[in-house]
């Protein structure tokens, strides 16, 4: 079977650098346009199910990574919602820096031992997000295709995983906006990274921003 594992596009949030988590903060005008070159890189793929956030985010990438023929097959979980961000949601990573040192340093340094503020843990995202991904995957063909397009720390502890790294190392790769990461096996527990990040349908190879908000 074969998993394309999404990120939503960007958000006005995402290019301020300010935490969003759960709050629906919808897609920015580049966002839209990501979501749409997206789309175009899917339309001859074949997708036979697609899975998305809740959060409208992510739901409006994945209609549009879907097209409006396959669009009608989306679900929704809500256990690929973002991690809940606590205090911190809604504030920009420098006021959280200036607010908090200890926790900020902690998340960027050692994110596997933060418990967020009034939030979530990594842990508890993936305990989530990963029932959510083998639920998705239950009974997918061989040769069948599962879409899913969630969030920057869902993807990223799911990515661990289907690595075989700790969570610590949470921030050893990255999860541009809109980009695909490719993964193929005979199931959830047995797959593999064939595409990581890549997000080529609107970026130049050189050329991906990098938010200051995770």
């Amino acid at each position: 079977m074969r998993i394309l594992l999404a990120r939503h596009g960007e958000t006005a949030w995402n290019a301020e650098g300010r935490y969003q988590g759960q709050e629906d903060i919808p897609l920015s005008p580049t966002g839209e346009q990501q979501a749409r070159a997206l789309g175009g890189r899917l339309r001859d793929v074949g997708i036979d199910r697609a899975v998305c956030s809740p959060l409208a985010r992510a739901r409006d990438t994945a209609t549009h990574a879907l097209g409006e023929r396959r669009a009608p097959m989306l679900q929704v979980d809500d256990r690929f919602m973002e991690i809940a961000h606590g205090s911190w949601e809604g504030k920009l990573a420098g006021e959280i820096r200036d607010e908090d040192p200890e926790g900020f340093r902690a998340w960027r340094e050692a994110p596997h031992t933060v418990q967020m503020p009034g939030g979530e843990s990594l842990q508890e995202v993936f305990d989530r997000s990963w029932a959510a991904l083998a639920a998705s995957c239950e009974g997918l063909g061989e040769d069948e295709t599962l879409l899913v397009v969630a969030h920057d720390a869902v993807n990223r502890v799911l990515l661990c995983r289907i690595l075989g790294i700790p969570l610590s190392r949470l921030w050893s790769f990255r999860q541009a906006p809109t980009t695909l990461n490719l993964l193929e096996g005979p199931g959830v527990d047995r797959l593999d990274v064939v595409r990581l990040n890549d997000c080529s349908h609107h970026t130049l190879l050189f050329g991906e921003a990098v938010h200051r908000a995770l």
